[in-house]
């Protein structure tokens, strides 16, 4: 089971990939990163891209089932249960890339989702969506 160090590599070897991350959402700090950043500041993309998968993941349009009561200690503030969000993914698209943010699944607040910017001529989406999926299920946070 990969950490993540091994995470970032193998994402990086998806056709197209520019840059990764691991993101804390809560906090929009980075776990780790590899490769370029869209704006030149690993620090300053994850807390734009946490904002990002923070409105996904706190959007009631989103939910799967009747929302909750109010989280209790320890459960997470978005599902109240310690669950993972419902939302799986957000991608972005722009002209010249795609942007990937895939939530981790954890056992103990799933506050943690991969960032991954594609080059849009050379990367393959429904690739990069597939193996992300993959990769997040291995992930393991120390």
């Amino acid at each position: 089971m990969p950490g993540i160090d091994e995470c970032l590599l193998e994402v990086m070897r998806l056709p197209g990939a520019r840059g990764a991350a691991v993101v804390d959402w809560t906090s929009g700090l980075a776990l780790g990163t590899i490769g370029e950043s869209p704006n030149g500041d690993h620090e300053a993309t994850a807390a734009e891209t946490a904002e990002v998968a923070r409105m996904a993941a706190e959007q009631p349009a989103f939910a799967l089932s009747i929302p909750e009561p109010s989280p209790g200690p320890g459960e997470n503030a978005v599902t109240g249960t310690g669950a993972a969000p419902p939302v799986e993914d957000v991608i972005v698209t722009t002209r010249a890339g795609y942007h990937i943010l895939r939530f981790v699944e954890t056992a103990f607040d799933s506050s943690v989702f991969l960032h991954l910017w594609l080059d849009r001529s050379d990367g393959n989406l429904a690739l990069a969506r597939i193996r992300l999926s993959e990769m997040a299920e291995r992930l393991v946070l120390a």
